[in-house]
Parts: structure tokens; sequence; C-alpha cells
């Protein structure tokens, strides 16, 4: 699916910032594409951005209002409906990541139909994938990949699409969770697929390039997430990285809902090397992302340099410490725009 922007971010009237976090995310890595927010009475959560409405929104520019709040199950509350048919009558695509199809809603579906507006429902893509061939296709792909879910690989990969094209290179961050998409424009959340198509959808993500093109994916899970390592592994085998960067949060000493231990950075290592040699026997590990939010900046940078240190590979937070040490790492392995030594 691709989503036209830009956006005016739907917050309803969700009780806090993380409820909003799908919208606060656009707004931190498309600033540009978010041209205001449309909150009801009691939303707590602020992006930051004009309030608009959806006819102003309308007359603005806008094309697609993004639905930007999450709640328990992924239900759209049913005072939330109004709102989305007024952007309709107004003009505007309606994009979400909730559960529920608005297609499922009859009003919102109605709505569409009369005034020929599309509805976009990031969990749901109407694609049709093949299976997945694992055959060598042009171009350079790097993956982000955890020590557990919720560790940063979104924006680790979107700070190296940044880095990267900033260092000349020809890079392009492609999305397989709602959240990126929405960011992106493009792409289609893996974890929505069904099983044997997922290596299938991301080659169909990350097609064939020049090969001097770099596709930054966007990882999701853990291999050795007991819940998500099946996500994983497809993901990792559709795309055929040259190269990956291992995400972690170090705090943690177990994995999120559940009780098995964190992995170590090394075991991750290894094990994406083994799995990776299937579709691409070249893989290797170009750095260490870490997510140091919860340290200060002292506890971090030690965590940091003992990491690199210890594995002998550039390690930095991303959002703290920039991602110059990957990159020189990629340039250094693949030239300085990629095309291979």
């Amino acid at each position: 699916m691709e989503i036209r922007h830009p956006y005016l971010l739907f917050l309803g009237d969700v009780a806090d910032a993380l409820a909003a976090k799908t919208a606060l995310g656009i707004v931190d890595w498309r600033p540009e594409w978010c041209l205001g927010q449309f909150r009801l009475p009691g939303c707590a959560a602020d992006a930051k951005i004009p309030d608009m409405t959806v006819e102003e929104a309308a007359r603005a520019g806008v094309k697609t209002m993004v639905v930007g709040a999450v709640n328990a199950g992924g239900v759209l509350p049913d005072h939330w409906v109004a709102s989305i048919v007024a952007a309709i009558e107004a003009g505007l695509d309606v994009a979400t990541g909730l559960h529920v199809k608005l297609s499922d809603v009859p009003a919102i579906k109605a709505a569409a139909e009369k005034h020929g507006t599309k509805l976009f429902d990031v969990r749901h893509t109407t694609e049709r994938f093949a299976t997945g061939k694992g055959t060598k296709r042009p171009g350079k792909r790097l993956l982000t990949v955890g020590t557990d879910c919720s560790v940063g690989k979104k924006y680790t990969a979107l700070a190296l699409e940044k880095a990267m094209r900033a260092a000349g290179f020809d890079a392009d961050f492609r999305a397989t969770g709602q959240t990126g998409v929405f960011i992106s424009g493009r792409g289609v959340a893996i974890d929505a697929v069904v099983a044997d198509f997922i290596s299938g959808a991301v080659e169909w993500v990350s097609p064939a390039a020049a090969e001097t093109h770099w596709d930054v994916i966007e990882g999701q899970g853990s291999l050795f997430h007991p819940s998500f390592a099946g996500v994983t592994l497809g993901l990792l085998h559709g795309a055929q990285p040259d190269a990956f960067v291992v995400c972690h949060e170090t705090t943690r000493t177990k994995m999120r809902g559940v009780q098995h231990p964190l992995p170590t950075i090394r075991e991750v290592i290894d094990l994406t090397v083994t799995c990776g040699r299937l579709t691409n026997p070249a893989i290797r590990c170009v750095g260490i992302a870490i997510n140091t939010e919860h340290l200060s900046e002292a506890e971090a940078r030690r965590v940091i340099d003992e990491a690199a240190a210890f594995h002998d590979l550039p390690a930095t937070d991303p959002i703290r410490f920039g991602m110059d040490g990957i990159v020189a790492e990629i340039g250094k392995h693949w030239g300085a725009k990629g095309a291979g030594q």
C-alpha cells in the first residue's frame, strides 16, 4: 500500500502519550509530512503540531488522516467514527493501524464509497504475496535485528537511512510494521502476513535494485523470542541482508511478555549469521545499536564503549550519539557509496 501525504494525525481522546505512539513516531521521523493534529475533547496526548479540524486540514492540502492512536485490543471506539466520516466527507483518505478494518464499519464504508476516498488498513494489506524464493537479487540490504521486541529496531533503521543518505549512500527505509508504513508511506505489516508468505512479502518490500542502492529494512521481533521468532526468521530469509545491526535494551533481563532470559548480543549475532546464510552466505554484522534511554549519559557511554570493545564492532545509541561509526563500517566493507569492494 502507498499512503498519500501530507497527513492529519487523529489522536482521538487518548489518556496519555503512549497511546498516541504511532502519531508521535510519525512526527519524529517525517515532520514535513505532518501538517496538523485532530484531537477530541479530553485528549491527553500532544504531538506538538498545529491543531486542525478536518475542513482546515483539507484546505491546507492534507491528503490522508492517519488514526495515530491505539487502545487495548486495537478496536475502533464508536465515538471516533463520526470524526473519521467527517474526514472522508472533507475529501481525505483515512489510514489506520488498528486491528478492526475501516471498511467493516458501515458508516465509514458508505462514506468512502460515496465520496470516492481510499481506506487504508495497514494491518490488513490487500496485496497478494508469492512464497519467498531465496534467489539473490541485485542491490544491497541492511536489516535491524534485536535481542528482544521493542528495543529500537525501527528507530535504528530510520536513523541509519538518514545517516547513510547524509554520507552519500543511495538508501531507503523499508517498512515492515504499521508505524513504519505510515512513516515511509509504503510497506507491509509483516506480522499480519500468513506465515508461508512472510519471506515473499519481504522480497516484495525490498525488490531488485541498482547494485549501489541500499534498502534499510525495519526488523521485527527476535529470533530468541518464543512468541515472535517465526516472524523474525521469515523476515531474515526474505531480506537476504548483506549487513545487519543488532539492537539491544541494556536494562532488561527477561524478554517482553515471557519469562525467557534475554539473549546476549553475541548469541544474536551468531544465530543471525547461521540462519541468514541460507539466503545470503555473505551476511555480516556491522554494528550494535543500544537503547540507553534509562541510563545517564556517562553510563550510556560506558555501556556502549564496553560493547564496542567486546564485540570489535562500532556501537552507539542512534538517538543520543548518531550513526557515524556504523555508516563508516558499511563504507569499509562496501565502499563509500555501497558499490562493493
